[in-house]
């Protein structure tokens, strides 16, 4: 992909109107781009002009600087109109996060630069065959003055919009040539880089037109300055793994609101009431009424935690980074997550038992809120945010820092 010329936004009222003018444009195709497997290549490249990914590049380099809970919001406006195009650039603003906290100033010049211009980040992370997804297959090895990066990466969501990959890699210099303490690194590299391979595999029951597939580095040549530690985001309390959750949860957020407001539409002009109701039309089943009560309970509750959490994620990278404060900001996000898997899953589903037979009609595809939610929300499992929150209650335990919480 090739960058496009990027519009500056400079606040967050512009940034969420922004957001709500895509998101009224995007909604009108999405279930039929889901049904389709039609990838969003137009739609990712407005979301690109329009400013909205450089939200967070810092002033000091000519961004906004807009905090976590801004683009929160935004990932949640435009997730309730087409979850896939508000996942593509999770993982943008993830690395350009990390290239805050730990990037040199060389290379936030450098990375910061092309994000204002409209460059997109995709992320080349996940691995398969390991013992655990946090074991890293691919190396980073020295050559000479400069570094190669060999191995295979899986749903690689973005990948195909991409015109930069995050590369995952684990230092492999047994003999200690190239100076860098042993862990795992960042590679920033362009997409057309030599060596570089992807291939569009994606084959999810959800999230259809992410782009999510399979890139392969085979004796992939970068340079130093492309290369940045990880540890200095996941190695101490800096907020990275809250805000990357966070962001997380708002798609789910918006998966649930999304399913709601697409039930409410067709029970007020497409359902007909249960006989036993007694009433002439299905907005006026007591029943009904009832469910539609507590499904807007649901997403409303997910969403006030979700802000919440935004909220404690700006005062804890912003305003006060104190250790204590990232736990509690992680804790906030961790909560948001649970609330938010559980409405998406819930009130995707009970979508169908609102409707009635006719929303089950697969021309309509009004199954896409629940597959996308059964997708998205498999990404790490809410049963370890419990864990998490219980341990902080009981035993006054700050949550770890691995970056996925």
């Amino acid at each position: 992909m090739t960058a496009v010329a990027a519009d500056r936004i400079l606040s967050a009222a512009q940034a969420f109107a922004v957001a709500q003018r895509l998101a009224a444009d995007f909604a009108s195709g999405a279930a039929e781009r889901d049904r389709d497997r039609v990838l969003p290549y137009p739609e990712v490249d407005r979301l690109a002009a329009s400013g909205l990914l450089a939200v967070t590049v810092p002033a000091a380099y000519g961004g906004a600087d807009l905090p976590p809970s801004v683009v929160t919001e935004v990932t949640r406006i435009l997730a309730t109109a087409d979850p896939n195009i508000a996942q593509i650039p999770h993982s943008h603003f993830v690395y350009v996060n990390l290239l805050r906290l730990a990037g040199t100033p060389q290379q936030q010049e450098r990375y910061f630069g092309r994000v204002l211009d409209g460059g997109r980040i995709a992320n080349a992370q996940s691995e398969r065959g390991g013992a655990t997804v946090a074991e890293i297959a691919t190396t980073l090895r020295p050559v000479g003055d400069r570094f190669r990066v060999d191995g295979v990466k899986y749903y690689c969501t973005g990948s195909l919009f991409a015109d930069l990959f995050a590369v995952l890699a684990r230092l492999d210099d047994p003999e200690e040539r190239s100076g860098l303490e042993p862990g795992e690194y960042i590679a920033y590299l362009p997409a057309n880089t030599p060596g570089v391979q992807v291939v569009d595999d994606w084959n999810g029951l959800g999230q259809r037109t992410t782009g999510s597939g399979t890139v392969s580095f085979d004796e992939v040549l970068v340079d130093r300055d492309q290369v940045i530690p990880r540890s200095g985001a996941v190695r101490a309390p800096t907020g990275y793994g809250a805000f990357a959750q966070l962001l997380h949860a708002a798609i789910d957020t918006g998966i649930a609101r999304g399913a709601l407001s697409a039930a409410t539409n067709f029970v007020r002009t497409q359902s007909r009431p249960w006989f036993e109701a007694g009433v002439a039309n299905a907005v006026d089943d007591p029943l009904l009424i009832q469910r539609f009560g507590e499904l807007s309970v649901a997403v409303t509750a997910a969403e006030a935690t979700l802000s919440s959490a935004g909220w404690a994620v700006d005062a804890a990278t912003r305003t006060d980074p104190s250790a204590a404060n990232i736990a509690q900001a992680s804790l906030a996000v961790a909560t948001a997550k649970v609330l938010a898997d559980r409405a998406a899953n819930d009130v995707s589903a009970a979508l169908f038992e609102v409707s009635g037979t006719r929303s089950a009609a697969a021309d309509l595809n009004l199954h896409h809120f629940w597959r996308n939610a059964r997708t998205h929300t498999l990404h790490d499992p809410v049963r370890w945010k419990y864990q998490h929150i219980g341990r902080a209650l009981l035993h006054d335990a700050a949550p770890p820092l691995h970056g996925v919480i």
